[in-house]
Parts: C-alpha cells; structure tokens; sequence
C-alpha cells in the first residue's frame, strides 16, 4: 500500500524518502529459491530485501522473519505481499513515523508502482547526524541536504556550513 507524501510550504526545506533513499536496492525476483534468498540476505548483510517483477515492480517484501516463519520454496511463497511503501517526496517525518508506527525496519520507495529505492532506520539515524547552520541567524537544520533558505530568517542555502558533529553528541 503507497502512502501519499504530504507537503506544506512551512516544509518546504523538510528532507525527503527520495533525498535520502539508497540505491541500488538488493533485490529479489519471485521465483528465487528460499536458500538463494536467505544466502543474498547473508552475504550482503541486510535483513529484507524487496521482491520485485522483471520490470521493476514492487510485489513484496522478504524478511529474515519470513523466511523462519514461513513455509514455502521461493520467495514468492514466504514474502510478506501487503507491503506499505512510500513515494520519493513523501516527508522523511512520515517516514519514521511509518517505521516506528508500523514496527517495520524498511520501506520501499516507488513511483508509478515501481520500485526507485529504499529507506532504513539506519538511513534515518544518518540523516539525525548530520546538521546545518545558517551563518546569518544560527538556526540549525538537519538534513542530508544543504536547505534550499533558511526557515527562520530566509536567508539563502549558500549561508548554510556543515556542522561537525562532536564524539558521542
């Protein structure tokens, strides 16, 4: 199920699931066997990957969970098929709110039914870590981004510097 993104111009420098998304996602195709699945999950060190269709698109989602709790030879058989997936302008707060609302680790992102990227709560903690600070009034922004203007006084992105981060902030 597609979440729609929600905007508004007081979020207009808010990040988005497409800013912040990796890819190219691990995929895997409906007929691969339960051992490829489980084999892919381990060597790339991932704990889902999004089944998808020779097109590209979004079919499901298999998890380690899936594939110990399920039955079945293929991926087809243990995914999980009522997958919520979010857009590329959907609000990275409507992300998180879907992970820990939902108790879910990932989300696929799409358009148009396909799949573009993925989102993590390891995606989200980056973002946490990295700030902006306009260099005209001091407002921080978070963001994988530097803001297009600052929302406090407007000033132009090119006012924002990287903020280092000190150990164990």
């Amino acid at each position: 199920m597609e979440r729609p993104a929600k905007s508004s111009a007081a979020e207009s420098v808010a990040p988005t699931a497409g800013q912040i998304m990796s890819t190219p996602v691990i995929t895997v195709s409906p007929g691969d066997s339960v051992g490829d699945v489980a084999d892919l999950l381990h060597t790339k060190g991932i704990s889902g990957a999004p089944v998808v269709d020779e097109v590209g698109v979004l079919l499901g989602l298999v998890s380690e969970y899936d594939l110990l709790a399920r039955s079945g030879s293929t991926a087809q058989d243990v995914m999980t098929k009522s997958v919520i997936s979010v857009t590329t302008d959907t609000l990275v707060n409507d992300v998180r709110h879907l992970l820990i609302d939902q108790r879910i680790r990932r989300l696929p992102v799409t358009e148009h039914g396909r799949l573009v990227g993925i989102v993590s709560r390891g995606d989200i903690v980056a973002l946490l870590a990295t700030e902006w600070v306009c260099q005209s009034c001091g407002e921080a922004v978070r963001g994988d981004h530097r803001p297009e203007s600052c929302p406090r006084c407007h000033a132009p992105g090119d006012r924002f510097v990287l903020q280092e981060q000190s150990p164990g902030f």
